[in-house]
């Protein structure tokens, strides 16, 4: 068993400035289950209970702990979420006290600009660099025109086209996940996210290609797990998602659209639905050919989608406070009762 410092694990300035009692150990979540959370600590691994339902932790969080259950989640640097599956209103979290978000997609037909920017738009609203990773690169002719398509849609991204499969060329990885540092990998099914994860940690987990008739593959990641790299960091590999609902992640659409919100602002009407009013600046740019048409049309989706999510969420919230009083006021009743 090996076991890590706090600075090995990831600690920082960040965290020491938060209130912590004389004696606590923090330590740091590995893994989120059902019934517990699993963490590391400078002591070696270990298994906790929770208070609160386990859907309120992530990987790469830190938390404190007494007696086996987790007694405090310090502030987070950065939280990658996204929206709940299905009718569940409530935002998935993905991973916590991330640096680098790694967006892996891949040379062929699975790389998508509209699905990029998704992913954009979680890295930007949690704080975190975006790095495109582009897999395959080895079968394709001319990677280099998809590392120039990924790079025109943000200034904010760096994108780089590595071959998954050679360890020199995915080495330049390290720079993402070395001396404490956490790159959280994200993406489609198959792109490689497995693959590159046994390079940077020397672990064998099951991989599965895309098909070469579709550029599609299947799952093979069925958990988020914070695992050690090679050099020294630290990654977190998540599920390959087949959506990416947006939910309360306005900053992060502002960001990664700035210069169609920077444009908005200076619409003769603060309603405008930028369609056929007069004196709209983004149809007036549309016009003008200063703007992608294919973009705002993103960006209008986008917008439409994360402001009924959010909306639902506000409201879900709004019910689960009133049913939470409702309960109060019953046992309130009830204890009365028995007092006469």
């Amino acid at each position: 068993m090996t076991n890590y410092s706090l600075a090995d694990l990831g600690w920082s300035a960040f965290f020491s400035r938060q209130d912590i009692p004389d004696g606590a150990t923090p330590m740091r979540i590995s893994s989120v289950h059902r019934d517990r959370v699993e963490a590391i600590s400078p002591d070696g691994p270990q298994s906790l209970s929770t208070a609160d339902r386990t859907g309120e932790f992530a990987p790469g969080d830190w938390v404190l702990a007494e007696d086996g259950q987790v007694t405090a989640v310090l502030e987070r640097q950065s939280l990658l979420k996204r929206g709940g599956a299905g009718n569940d209103a409530r935002p998935q979290l993905l991973a916590a006290n991330v640096a680098t978000l790694g967006i892996v997609s891949s040379c062929n037909a699975d790389f998508n600009p509209a699905r990029l920017e998704r992913y954009l738009v979680i890295a930007a609203d949690a704080g975190c660099l975006p790095l495109v990773i582009l897999t395959k690169a080895d079968l394709d002719d001319d990677p280099g025109s998809y590392v120039k398509e990924a790079e025109k849609l943000s200034p904010l991204l760096t994108a780089i086209a590595i071959d998954a499969k050679d360890p020199e060329d995915v080495a330049r990885l390290n720079a993402w996940c070395r001396d404490g540092e956490t790159l959280a990998l994200v993406g489609s099914s198959g792109v490689g996210k497995t693959t590159l994860r046994n390079a940077l940690t020397g672990d064998v987990a099951e991989t599965q290609g895309i098909r070469e008739d579709d550029a599609k593959g299947r799952h093979t990641t069925t958990s988020r797990a914070l695992v050690r790299t090679l050099a020294g960091g630290w990654i977190i590999d998540t599920p390959g998602m087949r959506s990416l609902a947006l939910t309360d992640v306005s900053d992060g659409i502002a960001a990664v659209f700035e210069d169609i919100e920077d444009l908005a602002e200076g619409c003769r009407f603060s309603d405008c639905a930028h369609e056929t009013e007069p004196g709209c600046a983004i149809t007036a740019a549309l016009e003008a050919g200063d703007l992608d048409a294919d973009r705002v049309k993103r960006w209008r989706k986008l917008k439409a989608e994360e402001l009924h999510n959010s909306e639902t969420l506000a409201q879900s919230r709004a019910r689960q406070k009133g049913f939470g009083k409702m309960v109060k006021g019953a046992m309130a009743r009830k204890r009365s009762e028995r007092g006469r």
